[in-house]
């Protein structure tokens, strides 16, 4: 009988474990290299290593645990009733009941409050409030979870949060410190908890005190009805785990802080009905963006394009999004997710080499006058010395020093499938045109939060000036430099399986980028091979322009790259006709047919006579 792997044994192990903690026999638990999931009664932790590192696996019991508690003490329907419609105030709400459901495991089980503290620690190595620079980049959900814990259980926040947290904390405890000593007295009271939570919301000054919790104090003179009506359907917007209510496939707090901080903001939006379509159940995470994809004929006069502020735009490399141990993780999961496609796409890669090597192979004029002496016939001289000798004269090449960029759409209807197919086309593409001395840079553009973000903050706080312009903050991320090696970067591409990361496109910007990156090498020629599945989609962006704003803008953006720039650009949509917008495009309805197709376009590409 095959011995059981030792993975496979602590899967087994904790999935008995949560089980028991939760008092639910048909719980059931498996891997996950995203962010912890649970979604009824079903859980999805971090997969360690094969070597079971003691960090890693207590990270992964304390999610399983933190979602076995929740299933044991935590009343959805309840929590549902009481939770306020706006939504920093509904997310500080949700952070103070996972608190109350993890310090009731905590405060009885020594085992189980390590495991929460591993699990803690690892979640603030990537939330918003390590990186605050003042007391208005703190997350406010993230530092009432961290006080309310302490308070109830008397452990001390994470050391990588006691900065962000030294910002607030002062102001906190000034408003709300009595409220925050009366917690401890009702945690086994789920409904008094609620209500005396509700009551530091007041403190806070997040929702009125004579307000219903409904309602929306700083937005009362503006039209509330899409909101109201999917108040009960709120905790499927959020995406960290703590609006997880009911059977509502949920996002574990354990999320990246930046997918908080941008979802809090959404409901202080005032956008039209159009602009919140897809929000509910397309995915897994209930944050699909809207994909337009409008006829030519819909888009109107070109306008000028401009964004509110870039302050908070970001070019970043992978290894800064991600720590080297996560990106192994992430990379095994790739690898493990696209083992059969593998195969498939080398071989076509494999043909492609071929051609370009064929391209660069050396040819010959031979019977030349003068030149090199041709050794192959200085046989016929001794035979007829009386031939001449025979010279041969090196030709030129057709082929041009190249360089390729491949610019990756990670937007969050890229995400599961498509993404990872696009990863590994990529990856092995870089390796088979390295060899070729071809030299690729790998890129990816998203936001760094939904609707908005610090732009949108800083709007809001400008006092909504008309016509904005773009209204969220970039996100371009470098996974492989053109002059890096191959193997250097292989790691990094796995940072797209990271559960988060995939949220919105504003694709125009994202073309400029890569191309002026692409303009500044000294390569002959330059080409730029983008992969998306549709139009360019960002609500925060789109609900105070006209709703063609960003399509405009990439349209110009395509027309001019297309007929004033060196560049060639060539597209490949997925499931989405992008050939409306790039005069060089394939779309591709089975994502399966990506890696082919990204060879075949290339293969294309190289074949031309330049």
């Amino acid at each position: 009988m095959a011995e059981t792997p030792p993975l496979e044994a602590f899967r087994v192990a904790l999935g008995g474990a949560a089980r028991a903690l939760a008092r639910e026999p048909e719980l059931e638990l498996a891997w996950t290299a995203d962010a912890p999931l649970a979604s009824g009664k079903s859980l999805k932790v971090p997969m360690p290593g094969r070597g079971l590192p003691a960090d890693q696996v207590a990270e992964a019991r304390g999610a399983a645990d933190g979602f076995a508690l929740r299933l044991r003490h935590h009343n959805a329907a309840l929590h549902a009733r009481g939770a306020p419609a706006e939504a920093t105030a509904r997310a500080v709400f949700d952070a103070v009941e996972q608190a109350r459901v993890e310090a009731l495991g905590s405060r009885a089980m020594a085992g189980v409050r390590d495991n929460l503290t591993s699990a803690l620690t690892a979640r603030f190595r990537s939330d918003p409030l390590t990186r605050a620079r003042n007391a208005d980049e703190v997350p406010l959900a993230s530092a009432l979870g961290l006080i309310v814990r302490e308070r109830l259980t008397g452990e001390v926040p994470p050391a990588a949060a006691a900065a962000g947290l030294a910002m607030v904390r002062e102001w906190i405890e000034d408003k709300a410190g009595a409220d925050l000593d009366a917690l401890s007295l009702l945690v086994d009271d789920q409904q008094s908890f609620a209500k005396l939570a509700t009551r530091l919301l007041e403190d806070l000054e997040l929702v009125q005190a004579e307000s219903a919790p409904e309602t929306d104090p700083d937005e009362g003179d503006e039209p509330e009805g899409e909101d109201q009506d999917s108040g009960d359907d709120s905790d499927q917007e959020g995406e960290e785990g703590a609006a997880s209510d009911s059977d509502v496939e949920v996002r574990s707090d354990s999320s990246s802080g930046e997918e908080e901080e941008g979802e809090t903001r959404e409901r202080e939006m005032e956008s039209d009905p159009d602009s919140e379509e897809g929000m509910g159940d397309d995915g897994e995470e209930g944050m699909m963006p809207v994909r337009p994809n409008r006829p030519s004929a819909d888009l109107g006069p070109i306008v000028d394009y401009k964004s509110f502020t870039a302050r908070f735009d970001e070019v970043v490399e992978a290894t800064e999004l991600c720590d080297e141990d996560e990106l192994t993780r992430l990379r095994a999961y790739l690898d493990q997710q696209l083992t059969h496609l593998q195969g498939v796409v080398t071989k076509l890669a494999n043909r492609l080499q071929r051609r370009l090597m064929a391209q660069q192979s050396r040819s010959w004029d031979f019977d030349q006058e003068e030149g090199l002496l041709d050794a192959a016939r200085l046989a016929r001289v001794v035979v007829s010395p009386g031939q001449s000798l025979s010279y041969k004269i090196e030709r030129d090449t057709d082929f041009r020093d190249t360089v390729v960029t491949l610019l990756i759409d990670n937007s969050g209807s890229m995400r599961g499938r498509p993404i990872s197919i696009a990863a590994i086309s990529a990856d092995i593409l870089a390796r088979t045109l390295e060899r070729c001395g071809v030299k690729t840079e790998i890129l990816g553009f998203t936001t760094r939060a939904w609707k908005g973000g610090q732009s949108r903050e800083a709007w809001l706080q400008a006092g909504r000036p008309p016509l904005p312009g773009r209204l969220n903050d970039l996100r371009h991320i470098v996974y492989k430099k053109a002059d890096e090696p191959w193997r250097r970067a292989r790691k990094n591409l796995g940072l797209m399986m990271r559960e988060g990361l995939l949220k919105e496109n504003i694709d125009g910007e994202a073309l400029l980028w890569a191309h002026n990156r692409l303009i500044g090498r000294p390569e002959e020629r330059r080409i730029l091979m983008v992969i998306s599945d549709g139009a360019p989609v960002d609500d925060s962006t789109l609900s105070v322009n006209s709703g063609s704003y960003l399509e405009r803008h990439l349209r110009q953006v395509i027309g001019w790259i297309e007929n004033r720039s060196p560049v060639e650009l060539v597209a490949i949509g997925i499931g989405h006709d992008v050939t409306r917008y790039y005069a060089r495009a394939v779309t591709i309805m089975d994502v399966e047919q990506l890696g082919g197709t990204m060879v075949e376009q290339l293969a294309d590409l190289f074949d031309e006579k330049g």
